[in-house]
């Protein structure tokens, strides 16, 4: 079976988007940091207005003290990961060439 190079090169360029990630899809890795990201922010939003409503007599001390702990677990949480990330990016930088 004789395959040329052009022959070759198509379809291993028509089989590339089928093998090749796509960032913006359902589940990719854009989503998921992008629905993180809007979670953190709701959960810290969350903390703020339960936070005022209790200093204005409108909410209940315990719902203050588990919406700052749970704001507390998010921000331990995002504090992590970012120092994971950064470990990766160091480790990477390490690598030799």
């Amino acid at each position: 079976m004789q395959v040329s190079a052009n022959a070759a090169a198509r379809s291993y360029g028509a089989a590339r988007p089928l093998t090749s990630p796509d960032p913006e899809a359902e589940g990719g890795p854009a989503s998921t940091a992008g629905r993180l990201a809007e979670n953190f922010t709701q959960v810290l939003q969350n903390a703020e207005a339960t936070a005022q409503q209790t200093m204005t007599g409108n909410a209940d001390p315990h719902a203050l003290v588990s919406a700052l702990s749970e704001a507390q677990m998010a921000v331990e949480t995002a504090v992590a990961v970012r120092d994971k990330v950064v470990e990766a990016y160091l480790e990477i930088l390490r690598m030799p060439v």
